[in-house]
């Protein structure tokens, strides 16, 4: 079992940045591919960003790149989100996952764990 909690979310204005966090306890962390999935009100959940076990790979959602950036600290079992130049449309609770299959996913059913979410609100 691998505990996932978020924090960092909340409200701020268009263009402004937000630096989500997932701290992650139980199972050894770097065994797990990571990401970042997002779910508007009256959308489905949405593909944001993942990144490899050791932190060399990751990829984006074309809605998200050149503005967000994903890494991981595996020292300190810590996942973060950078968000820059943030739209009203990136209004969403963000939801880190984790994923013990050998290849990352932009699929949520691949991943075996999720966290609670966090709420982040852009105003225009």
């Amino acid at each position: 079992q691998v505990q996932l909690v978020e924090s960092g979310g909340g409200l701020v204005q268009a263009g402004g940045s937000l630096r989500l966090s997932c701290a992650a306890s139980g199972r050894t962390f770097s065994n797990y591919n990571m990401a970042w999935f997002r779910q508007a009100p009256g959308k489905e959940r949405e593909f944001v960003a993942a990144i490899s076990r050791g932190g060399s790979t990751t990829r984006y959602a074309d809605s998200v790149k050149g503005r967000f950036t994903i890494s991981r600290h595996n020292a300190e079992n810590t996942l973060y989100l950078q968000m820059n130049s943030l739209k009203p449309e990136d209004t969403a609770v963000y939801y880190c996952a984790a994923d013990s299959a050998p290849a990352m996913s932009n699929y949520d059913v691949r991943y075996n764990y999720w966290g609670q979410g966090t709420q982040v609100t852009v105003s225009s």
